[in-house]
């Protein structure tokens, strides 16, 4: 018989751990608010071990191992490098455990009480926390928790994540067919891999596995890779990959696959009776919302065709004191989207003026070799909506830090609102690829989130020399006056 405890009660749950979990945890909790947090898994949810940091950490370990390879060209004889791939992913394990134990520790300092367990909405204010094991023993508090339990509370908050989509005829096994869950614990690096999918999430695992010795082909259906990125940018990645060897097949579809005998590897079909003999896929395709078995809808919660959970510009959902954020709701499946949403939520529940987040506006970084980062309208979207426009490209080529690194390929886009006299006015978008540019976008994404104008932003110094310095050159020659270019 299920053990079951009696109600506890709290001024927020928030179902999740993760990134928008977290956040609208620690961040209620700052705010004085007695807050639970129900998690099926670990801490940290997708963004913490299996997405953002773990994906960064291989994305490190490719860009010294493409150092390495480089080395003479700094008169440092450093020979040709080998890869341990043992110590790669022990690496990336110990900086997950380490983030994980201090945002644990960080939860406990501010008192949130956390529940191991998958949480669902059990009426009004109620959330059902199952434990899916048997009843076991908290070390932190020395209790016992049941395997079934009832949190109540005026406040609750579904932050449950995303899982990788699927496509058909490629069933995932973790062994030839891999998604990102499966790819950070493969136990070798392939000799050759098919990437399905050419957007951030799988041209930063063809950077990773190329950089690494990994014979790598990319199948994208769309027009072109990296969508949504302005077409300059979108197109210094693409050559970028083409010199190191990693092919790429755009506006094509894939048709399935078909294993070897042994198991060895498989061949993907795709396009118009082509295919890559390879010994592993890699499923990249965006992910979806985990809103099933959340007890959402019969609780009031809309959901919408795709699985999305319907919120207002608050996160408010269409049930009473419920709120949601970060994957489950149709945003931009970006942790520090999910954190801007966890704490947009958090000043609603306390009845604190609460604006609204400008989506628009959100910064996105893409660590692929050369990396991506940008903010606001591409040149194209900036027509569409009306605006007549003038752009500047100013290229890492001249840059004297990005010369002394040995990495000068890249760019930097600003788009302005154009004024009468032909020059810059106000700053609508910033677009860069090339040397840490993920880095560089702060001024970027305050530039045009502030909608500063190209003469206020071209009046600032730079610091020489820097890599940053060459948005400050791409913004003066809007002005009509210009330096170095």
């Amino acid at each position: 018989m299920t053990d079951t405890a009696l109600t506890q009660t709290h001024d927020l749950v928030v179902v999740g751990g993760g990134p928008g979990g977290y956040a609208a945890a620690l961040y209620g909790a700052s705010a004085g608010l007695d807050v639970a947090v129900v998690e099926k898994h670990k801490v940290g949810g997708t963004c913490l071990h299996v997405g953002c940091i773990p994906a960064k950490e291989l994305l490190e370990a490719a860009s010294v191992y493409r150092t390495v390879s480089r080395a003479a060209e700094f008169g440092v004889a450093a020979g040709e490098p080998s890869l341990d791939w043992s110590a790669v992913l022990a690496r990336k394990q110990q900086v997950i455990d380490k983030m994980m134990s201090g945002l644990s520790s960080l939860l406990g300092q501010r008192k949130v009480t956390v529940y191991a367990g998958v949480g669902s909405l059990a009426g009004a204010g109620a959330v059902l926390v199952s434990v899916e094991q048997e009843p076991r023993q908290d070390s932190t508090q020395n209790v016992t928790q049941p395997a079934t339990q009832t949190l109540s509370a005026d406040a609750i908050v579904v932050a449950a994540g995303s899982v990788p989509r699927t496509i058909g005829g490629f069933d995932v096994d973790g062994e030839l067919v891999v998604t990102s869950d499966e790819l950070f614990q493969i136990n070798r690096l392939p000799q050759s891999a098919a990437v399905i999918g050419g957007g951030a999430i799988g041209c930063e695992f063809a950077s990773m596995l190329g950089d690494l010795g990994v014979k790598v082909t990319v199948l994208e259906a769309l027009p072109s890779i990296l969508a949504g990125c302005d077409s300059e940018v979108a197109s210094t990645v693409r050559r970028s990959f083409r010199k190191r060897g990693i092919n790429v097949h755009t506006d094509v579809a894939v048709h399935g696959h078909e294993p070897r005998p042994d198991r060895s590897g498989t061949v993907v079909r795709f396009g118009e009776g082509k295919h890559v003999d390879v010994e592993m896929v890699v499923v990249a395709v965006g992910r979806r919302p985990r809103t099933e078995a959340l007890g959402l809808e019969d609780a009031g919660v809309e959901i919408d065709e795709r699985g999305f959970v319907t919120v207002d510009e608050r996160c408010r959902t269409t049930a009473p004191g419920v709120w949601a954020v970060g994957d489950v709701v149709n945003s931009p499946q970006l942790a520090h989207t999910a954190f801007a949403e966890g704490m947009l939520a958090v000043r609603d529940i306390k009845g604190e003026p609460a604006e609204p987040i400008d989506y628009h506006g959100t910064p996105w970084c893409i660590y692929s070799h050369p990396e991506v980062a940008f903010a606001g309208h591409t040149e194209q979207s900036a027509v569409e909506a009306g605006f007549e426009v003038v752009t500047s490209v100013h290229r890492f080529m001249a840059n004297g830090r990005a010369q002394i690194l040995g990495e000068t390929e890249g760019l930097v886009k600003v788009i302005a609102e154009k004024q009468p006299d032909g020059t810059g006015g106000r700053i609508l978008g910033v677009h860069m690829a090339g040397p840490w540019v993920t880095e560089q976008l702060g001024q970027a994404y305050l530039a045009v989130n502030w909608e500063a104008t190209v003469s206020e932003v071209a009046g600032l110094i730079q610091p020489h020399p820097t890599m940053s310095e060459l948005f400050g050159e791409t913004v003066l020659s809007l002005t009509g006056r210009s330096l170095h270019g």
